[in-house]
């Protein structure tokens, strides 16, 4: 063993380190140990060079008499740029309102990585799948640890288990041991049919909205589609949201809406907000306590007395709901779900589950309408499949739809309702391209900038389901295609959002004719905490013909 100085370029020499290097291994493993020592998350992009010499080979590391330079993928190591701002608000007033157009325009101006400080906070993007791979992938590096600046920092629920909880924790390992089969595409088979219930339950109203030829507001109708699915789905109650045009919102699915708007607000004014005593905060702070209760008490009508307990497997198949199954599951070692996680579980399984699908619905029923062409093959292919208005849809079924697969995969790329999954640096950590991001920062994974960066896709700014069968899109890099983020805590629940909305955008599209009712350019929310479309006004014009079958399929509904 050979004791070698390494510093990292970019930093002053005197900051070199004393290393022990074994020469009789090769220049890979010499970036392994070097790297892990600075903290590199991927040394293989080390190189090495002593003054303005590169040194190739561990020969060249082993000659060397001054202290050994460090670079990254070409790149000294460096700060994360990011623009200058103003006193006190940061870099806010060049952020908000229209949070999407301007971290596109950072991310052209100052590349992959960028930084921002938004009334005292600072947080970090990227819009590059290696490094978005990195940061999901979670290890020694990075984790979802909501500290306070994180955007879900006020909405923390340790409790919960997933989504609005840390990693490696107790309260993530349990929940997401007894939560994830209750999620799972064998559970999801198990609620296809409520799926379809819901769709079929809005006919009465777009029905009668058609008969007085008026327009209606998508992502408001939406958010009754996906809260009325998910309230039969974990609590196994009827929110009554379909029962006339005008029937009013159910005070818990109010709440959720609540809750995410404030803490968004709340997030992007700085920690020092989130403290005041009255205003915003303090109506967050009731929110919560509030829908706490009101989950308290729809677990409680939920829960089933003389019901038996089952294995976890077998219980998320014959559960009447996510209420249920929680009470029953039974693991391997005869234990259940510890009572002070359930609760907050079946909360984050409500809020997370109905907002995120509304606005992909209202994004999908968008696509109908902006994009010429789509709803007619959508439509031709349904009828290609043998669906009609008395079809029981499978999931079989549902995936068996290749065009319907593609749009909603377009969709999401283009117009994904999430756009900001936070990873909290462990420890100083080096990423691709020599950006140096100190512990306890907050990464912003921003899925719109991914899904839209002129590096990994052709023409991006189109929306194209077809790409989706090219040998591009197949061969993409990872980390460039992530609506549900990745990795252990990528969304537990994605297959029964992608299940719900094929089974109701399919039974929409069967039924009636979108056009759209308004010339006003759709503006999407920046106040929310998810990207949902607020203006976006259509018809739905119930149909009395459909094409000709043209091909026959193998899946008949």
């Amino acid at each position: 063993m050979t004791i070698k100085s390494f510093f990292l370029l970019g930093e002053d020499p005197s900051t070199a380190q004393e290393i022990e290097v074994d020469f009789t291994h090769d220049i890979d493993t010499l970036k392994e140990d070097v790297g892990q020592y600075f903290g590199v998350a991927v040394p293989a992009g080390i190189a090495f060079q002593s003054g303005e010499t590169q040194l190739e080979d561990l020969a060249d590391v082993e000659e060397a008499k001054s202290p050994i330079a460090l670079s990254i993928d070409g790149h000294p190591v460096r700060e994360a740029p990011g623009p200058k701002g103003l006193p006190i608000a940061g870099s806010y007033f060049e952020v908000y309102p229209d949070h999407l157009g301007n971290h596109q325009r950072l991310f052209e101006q100052h590349g992959p990585v960028f930084q921002t400080t938004d009334m005292g906070r600072k947080t970090y993007y990227t819009n590059s799948p290696e490094i978005a791979t990195i940061c999901f992938n979670e290890g020694d590096y990075w984790a979802k640890i909501i500290n306070k600046d994180h955007p879900l920092y006020q909405i923390k629920e340790p409790m919960a288990g997933v989504f609005l909880s840390d990693s490696n924790t107790e309260a993530w390992t349990m929940v997401h041991k007894f939560l994830a089969p209750a999620l799972s595409p064998k559970a999801v088979k198990h609620y296809t049919p409520q799926m379809q219930e819901t769709a079929e339950k809005s006919f009465k109203v777009f029905d009668e909205l058609d008969e007085k030829e008026e327009a209606w507001n998508v992502y408001q109708y939406m958010f009754k589609m996906g809260s009325t699915a998910i309230g039969k789905l974990a609590l196994g109650i009827d929110l009554h949201h379909f029962d006339s045009v005008d029937a009013p919102l159910h005070e818990l699915v109010v709440k959720v809406g609540v809750n995410l708007e404030l803490n968004k607000k709340i997030s992007t004014r700085g920690d020092w907000y989130s403290h005041l005593p009255f205003g915003e905060p303090k109506q967050l702070k009731d929110t919560k306590t509030r829908l706490g209760q009101l989950i308290g008490e729809a677990m409680a009508n939920a829960k089933k007395e003389d019901a038996e307990d089952l294995p976890i497997a077998e219980a998320a198949l014959k559960a009447d709901c996510i209420a249920d199954y929680l009470t029953r599951a039974v693991d391997p070692d005869g234990n259940k779900l510890p009572e002070k996680y359930a609760m907050p579980a079946t909360l984050v399984a409500v809020g997370a589950g109905f907002v995120t699908t509304a606005s992909l619905l209202s994004w999908l029923i968008f696509g109908l309408v902006q994009y010429p062409g789509n709803q007619e093959r959508l439509l031709q292919e349904l009828i290609d499949f043998g669906v009609h208005d008395k079809t029981t849809w499978t999931p079989d079924l549902a995936n068996a739809l290749p065009f319907l697969d593609m749009y909603i995969k377009e969709t999401q790329r283009l117009h994904n309702p999430s756009y900001q999954p936070g990873r909290t640096a462990l420890s100083d950590t080096i990423l691709p391209g020599g950006y140096k991001i100190p512990k306890d920062s907050v990464m912003i994974v921003a899925i719109h900038h991914i899904h839209n960066n002129p590096a990994v896709w052709d023409d991006p700014h189109k929306f194209n389901p077809d790409r989706w069968s090219s040998k591009a899109a197949k061969n993409r890099p990872k980390g460039s295609y992530v609506p549900f983020a990745a990795g252990p805590r990528m969304c537990i629940g994605f297959n029964f959002a992608l299940a719900e909305v094929r089974v109701v955008l399919s039974e929409l599209i069967y039924r009636y004719e979108f056009s759209k009712a308004s010339e006003e350019e759709v503006e999407y929310d920046p106040s929310f905490q998810l990207i949902r479309p607020m203006n976006l006004f259509v018809r739905a014009k119930r149909r009395t013909t459909w094409p000709e079958k043209k091909e026959d399929k193998k899946v008949e509904a």
